[in-house]
């Protein structure tokens, strides 16, 4: 085998960080993986610990999915060896180039957080490339514990994301600014005035602020009206009050 594509990565895990984003996988690529028998999904860069590759299993078992967690460090590869359970679940060495696989759905997340922004889109162009026909690339960051997570969604053979989505722990959101902590590595260097991503933060910030009479009906209430006037404003919103009542807002990419 060729030596995989990519670096080694801190490697930094914590049980139930990555729950937002393995939920709305299940909600948004649930079509994809139901067209599939035993579907094949891929844990880029599962880190020092399996754990997110196990709990990625454990939350798409109703598509019966085929998980296989890759690292380009074969010391975490031999690590894992005893939390695999084929052919459920299987850890092996790889990076970009996905080992070889063509997967129906690939979770990249807190890889590309510690590259160059000048990596992203060759990073984006070879995995995207090692989709089986159909499949879907989810990449992101989130904070240690996963209260706070963005991640940015691409289909097969794309060079640029479909859609954005901004996810969040209601309960101890302080404000939608703090989303620029955690923007995907091809925005977060972008988040300066006059940029997009600026104004649309900017924007979800004041309709976050404007909504603070909502809080006394909980976090929840503040939030979906928060996005209510977000749209109002003339943003698009791919989802509805359903998602926004779990903390999700996913926009499409060119906002």
């Amino acid at each position: 085998m060729n030596r995989p594509l990519g670096e080694i990565t801190r490697g930094t895990t914590n049980p139930n960080r990555l729950r937002r984003v393995d939920r709305w996988i299940a909600y948004r690529l649930g079509p994809a993986l139901s067209a599939v028998e035993s579907p094949l999904v891929v844990d880029l860069g599962y880190g020092a610990t399996p754990i997110t590759a196990v709990e990625l299993a454990y939350r798409l078992a109703r598509f019966r999915p085929r998980v296989v967690g890759l690292e380009i460090d074969p010391v975490r590869v031999a690590q894992a060896q005893p939390a695999a359970d084929p052919p459920r679940l299987e850890f092996r060495r790889g990076g970009f180039e996905l080992a070889g696989l063509r997967p129906q759905v690939v979770r990249a997340f807190n890889v590309l957080r510690q590259y160059d922004e000048s990596a992203v889109l060759a990073a984006w162009r070879t995995m995207t490339g090692s989709l089986a026909d159909g499949g879907w690339l989810v990449e992101g960051t989130c904070d240690e514990l996963g209260r706070l997570a963005t991640w940015a969604t691409l289909p097969a053979d794309a060079q640029t994301p479909v859609s954005l989505t901004l996810a969040a722990r209601l309960s101890t959101l302080e404000s939608p600014a703090t989303f620029a902590e955690r923007l995907p590595k091809a925005l977060i260097h972008r988040n300066v005035p006059g940029e997009p991503v600026h104004e649309l933060l900017r924007a979800l910030d004041g309709c976050w602020q404007r909504s603070a009479p909502m809080g006394v009906f909980g976090p929840r209430q503040r939030w979906v009206r928060t996005v209510e006037e977000f749209r109002a404003l003339g943003y698009a919103v791919l989802d509805g009050p359903v998602r926004w009542r779990m903390g999700e807002l996913t926009l499409p990419w060119p906002a």
